[in-house]
This record gives structure tokens, C-alpha cells and sequence, in this order.
């Protein structure tokens, strides 16, 4: 059974969200909040598989709740679940250690695809949300060209070739699977790439690797693969 806790300050969301969850069988919404104080306190609390996290919130938002609760190290995924208007704050969710985005007008089937994708502990974020999100912050991240005293840049060199071509791809969005296709590689030797590259880089999910691949300049926002 997957457990989650529904945080949005909208109860009609919060109530269309539990019936297409409960629907489900293997999945059960253990609490509900629309606030971000509680949303922390009932994760301590609860300790669900999953917290399906609403960003825009009065008092403490979704992407501090979202901090703390990823830097409780809480067993807790987060998949942030909001209107896509391009706040900052949603970015901030995602480098927070939220394990995926995933906007709220997102069709029930995506939506459960979504929780179990997070469960497996895979990262969400559609392709074209990553390069969307990524090309609208891409003024505020670093030079594309790497300075090798600059942290990310240190992190990025320890980094092995193959290393690097994977998180090339997993930045434009392909799947594990994708990139097997790409590299001629079983999939799961791209899975121990994948979990390489997060210890190396220091980042908790998938997207925060994304975020560190930018940022570290091994690609740039108008990469096209």
C-alpha cells in the first residue's frame, strides 16, 4: 500500500485529488492539510510514502515545507502539484529535493502514473516542462563554461565520461530507458549511472541532478538533443 498526504490550501482540490487516489487500489491518503506548518508536522508524523505538495499557500508555502521535509530526512517523497506560471518558487521546490512536477490540470491517469512513478522512486517532470522550467530560470544559473573552482564544477570533475553523457541526457529530459536506447547500454548499468552521478554530485532526486548539470555548465538551457 502507498501512502500519501494531500497538501493544498484548496479543499475542492484536496477532495478532487483523494477521490482519484482512493479509487486506486494499492493507494490510500493517510492525512490532508492546507498548510504548509502542518503539511511538515504530519509527514514527521504520518511518515507517507508520498506528500503531494501544492507550492502556492498562505503562511509557510510548499517550497519550504518541501525543504524541510526532504532535509528531515524524512522517508517522504515530495511531488509538487501546481499551476504552471513560471514563479520562481517552483523551481526553488524542485532544488528543494522534490522528486517531480507535475501540473494540477494533469488528466487522472497522469496523475496516478505520476504517484507510482515517485513510489518506484523514479523522478516526474515531463520533458517539456524540464526544458520549460530550465530555459525560464536560465538567466539566474551560471556561465556555461565550467570554472573549475567553482563547487558544481568541482563535483562535475569527478564525474567519469560516461557519467557525464548520461546526466547530458537525463537534463534533456529522457527516460532510463531512452538512454540505454541512445547509448547501447542495459538499462540497469544507465540505473547505476544514475545513482553514481547523485552521489557524486550531492543530489538527493533525478531533477536536482538536472539543476546541478546546468548550473555546473555541462549543458545549456538551448540544448536541443
Amino acid at each position: 500500500m502507498t501512502t500519501l498526504l494531500n497538501v493544498d490550501d484548496e479543499s475542492s482540490q484536496r477532495l478532487a485529488v483523494r477521490m482519484i487516489l482512493e479509487r486506486q487500489p494499492g493507494l490510500t491518503v493517510v492525512g490532508e492539510t492546507g498548510n504548509g506548518s502542518e503539511a511538515v508536522r504530519m509527514a514527521s508524523a504520518l511518515q507517507p510514502d508520498i506528500v503531494l505538495m501544492d507550492v502556492h499557500m498562505p503562511g509557510m508555502d510548499g517550497t519550504e515545507a518541501t525543504r524541510r521535509i526532504v532535509d528531515s530526512g524524512s522517508r517522504s517523497r515530495v511531488l509538487v502539484l501546481t499551476t504552471f506560471d513560471l514563479e520562481e518558487r517552483v523551481y526553488k521546490a524542485l532544488r528543494a529535493g522534490a522528486s517531480g512536477f507535475l501540473l494540477k490540470d494533469a488528466g487522472p491517469e497522469e496523475l496516478i502514473a505520476a504517484v507510482h512513478a515517485v513510489a518506484r522512486g523514479d523522478a516526474v517532470i515531463a520533458p517539456s516542462l524540464t526544458r520549460k522550467l530550465l530555459d525560464t530560470f536560465a538567466h539566474r544559473l551560471h556561465s556555461p563554461v565550467p570554472d573549475q573552482d567553482h563547487d558544481d564544477s568541482g563535483r562535475l570533475h569527478h564525474l567519469t565520461g560516461r557519467e557525464r553523457e548520461v546526466l547530458t541526457r537525463v537534463a534533456s529530459g529522457r527516460s532510463n530507458g531512452e538512454i540505454a536506447e541512445d547509448l547501447h547500454l542495459a538499462e540497469t548499468t544507465i540505473k547505476s549511472h544514475v545513482s553514481s552521478i547523485l552521489a557524486k554530485s550531492g543530489a538527493r532526486t533525478r531533477v536536482q541532478a538536472v539543476a546541478f548539470a546546468y548550473e555546473a555548465g555541462l549543458v545549456r538551457p538551448d540544448l536541443r538533443m
